[in-house]
């Protein structure tokens, strides 16, 4: 048996050669579907398989590539998961299912995970290529995290469920920098020119910048948009912003190359395991919060995902996925099980957030993110 690639290591390598770091590179993904788990809206009979996909090292895992709680799952239903990590970003994945949905053929999926400061999430519920929740098979649901039952693009969950959370703020190198609290600083201190990254997500780095200009990312307009955009674009071509970077920051930020950037709070975790000089904090105008979300697409089994929902909803199983996940959870009474088993991650405020880190956090306006002027404008901006 070989040892699995934790997420940890992934980033210890990029942080080891400052390159690109690439997962489907160094992870592949796992081919292959179950076509007998398929079911209609009202059949609740659980199905042989549960086929799932999901972004790579999302889920507990250990040596041998076995993911313990998908056999707890197995050992309770009887239902084999057939878990695939095959989603390295929104736009892909969408481009690989919308062909399929849109002729109304199955994906021969039953859950999939879509970020909700994409469009896509709200696209799918739009087209009309979701399928709505058992919720009859979600007791737990009454789990879910206040903060988090009734986003804008799905006001009442009809269609989705958080899977992982995570804030978008600033990380800085403690051995290059003074600390970086603001917006403001990364985008205009002289002293950190041509050593910042954005991130290329329009729905993070526009959410940000508008709440360092005194703007609400909820509610963005024409003027809102413009003003964020020319403050952006004038840090870019004074060389302040060096490019925009998708998570492949943490390879130069841990060497030492860059001196402070945007960064995703569950990275930043990870890193500060091997690099203590790394920090990661909200601006002090307020960070971005965002949902990665277990979707059911046309054609998945209802019945077997709402099913597969509702057990990682148990705060039991919901710990022993954040135990390795890192990011935020979203099931209240993870964090009184994780005390029992691991009180360090218990006690991590970028794991378990504050009350005052959740209030001074903001989702960006769903409908911006379909707005295919802002879309033009963005893609224009980041690959200039």
């Amino acid at each position: 048996m070989t040892d699995v690639i934790t997420r940890r290591d992934l980033l210890r390598r990029a942080a080891a050669s400052g390159a690109f770091l690439t997962l489907p590179g160094v992870l592949a993904a796992c081919g292959g579907s179950s076509p007998e788990s398929s079911g209609s809206n009202g059949d609740k009979t659980l199905a042989k398989t549960l086929r799932f996909s999901n972004w790579t090292l999302y889920i507990d895992n250990v040596k041998g590539g076995k993911h313990p709680t998908l056999d707890m799952f197995k050992k309770k239903t009887g239902t084999t998961v057939n878990y695939v990590e095959d989603i390295n970003d929104n736009a892909s994945y969408f481009g690989k299912i919308q062909g399929p949905l849109s002729r109304g053929q199955s994906i021969d999926k039953d859950i999939i995970v879509m970020t909700d400061n994409s469009r896509y999430p709200k696209l799918l519920i739009d087209k009309g290529w979701l399928e709505k929740l058992d919720k009859s098979a979600i007791p737990n649901l009454k789990n879910l995290q206040s903060a988090l039952q009734h986003p804008n693009w799905d006001p009442n969950r009809d269609y989705s469920l958080p899977w992982q959370s995570g804030m978008t703020g600033i990380a800085f190198n403690d051995k290059l920098t003074e600390p970086i609290l603001t917006m403001d600083d990364l985008l205009e201190n002289k002293k950190l020119k041509g050593k910042v990254t954005l991130l290329n997500e329009m729905g993070d780095t526009l959410a940000l910048v508008m709440l360092a200009n005194g703007d609400d990312p909820a509610k963005v307009t024409d003027a809102t948009f413009d003003k964020a955009i020319k403050r952006i674009q004038k840090s870019v071509d004074s060389g302040q912003v060096r490019q925009f970077t998708g998570n492949d920051y943490t390879g130069p930020l841990s060497k030492g190359d860059l001196s402070a950037c945007m960064a995703w709070s569950g990275d930043i975790v990870q890193l500060q395991a091997d690099n203590k000089n790394l920090h990661w904090n909200l601006p002090e105008a307020g960070g971005d919060i965002w949902t990665d979300n277990m979707l059911i697409p046309k054609g998945g089994n209802v019945f077997t995902a709402s099913t597969y929902m509702n057990f990682v909803y148990d705060p039991k199983i919901a710990a022993l996925i954040e135990d390795y996940v890192n990011y935020i959870c979203p099931v209240k009474g993870a964090k009184e099980e994780l005390q029992k088993i691991d009180p360090a991650v218990a006690k991590n405020t970028l794991i378990f957030p504050t009350q005052e880190m959740l209030d001074n956090v903001h989702i960006i306006d769903a409908a911006a993110l379909s707005n295919q002027k802002y879309l033009e404008t963005w893609q224009n901006l980041i690959s200039a």
